[in-house]
């Protein structure tokens, strides 16, 4: 039952828009930088296949499954509750802003790095390459739509954890383990080749490398380790920690 009322929730939501700290075309060329994705037929392309089949596997765990249905959902706010479990804050607009701030707009800006890629490439996806499909067969029309090369939820989810490891180094173990997940989910899903998954967390990192220049990032981020900061004294104070 879990599944179905997952799979039932669009994977697109409606969002207000976020201003990046850097334009787009400010960013990396990531077409310059990355190699083109395997031809068919590699032996490179073979291991896409075989982790194809190795995804479908990973569909009969339930758990994993329903894991995989949620890492899609394509919405920045679900990305936050997924990765804020790990990093062990409640994330909000309202409860946290400093913080809630530096990840949407940073993680918006290193995003837009997968868009020249995407449109260059425009590589097929597992699902409609197999003719089988996703286990989001209501999204599959508008995704043949998109170039699967890279994966923009891994860039995502990648991105997110390296903001978040910037804020609290002290959690970063446990929110990469949980965004390097993110990424197998989509392989799961059929919707993502290995090699587009394995190519999106450099491509984050080169995003995430360009923003550092950004002094409104910079004051951002210190406002967000500051919020941390205060947050953590007043949970101390609350429950005694070290005592």
């Amino acid at each position: 039952m879990l599944f179905v009322a997952l799979c039932m929730q669009p994977a697109v939501f409606a969002q207000e828009t976020i201003v990046p700290y850097i334009p787009e075309e400010e960013l990396p060329d990531a077409v310059k930088i990355l190699p083109a994705p395997p031809e068919d037929p590699s032996m490179d392309f073979d291991h896409d296949i075989l982790r194809y089949m190795w995804g479908k596997q990973q569909r009969k765990d339930s758990l994993r499954l329903a894991m995989a249905v949620r890492d899609a959902v394509w919405n920045l706010d679900t990305t936050l509750v997924i990765l804020g479990e790990p990093f062990g804050v409640k994330i909000s607009k309202t409860d946290t802003p400093a913080i809630y701030e530096v990840l949407t707009r940073g993680v918006t800006t290193i995003e837009n790095i997968r868009i020249k890629p995407k449109a260059h490439y425009f590589r097929i996806r597992p699902f409609a390459y197999f003719q089988e499909p996703s286990i989001f067969p209501q999204d599959d029309e508008w995704l043949s739509k998109e170039g699967s090369y890279p994966s923009g939820h891994t860039i995502r989810a990648w991105a997110c954890a390296l903001l978040m490891a910037q804020i609290n180094p002290a959690t970063a173990d446990a929110v990469f383990a949980r965004a390097w997940k993110s990424g197998e989910s989509r392989v799961i899903s059929g919707c993502h080749w290995q090699s587009d998954v394995d190519a999106s967390r450099p491509v984050a990192s080169l995003g995430y490398a360009r923003l550092q220049v950004s002094q409104e990032f910079q004051q951002a981020m210190a406002r967000a380790q500051e919020e941390l900061r205060r947050l953590t004294v007043s949970s101390c104070s609350h429950s005694g920690c070290g005592d």
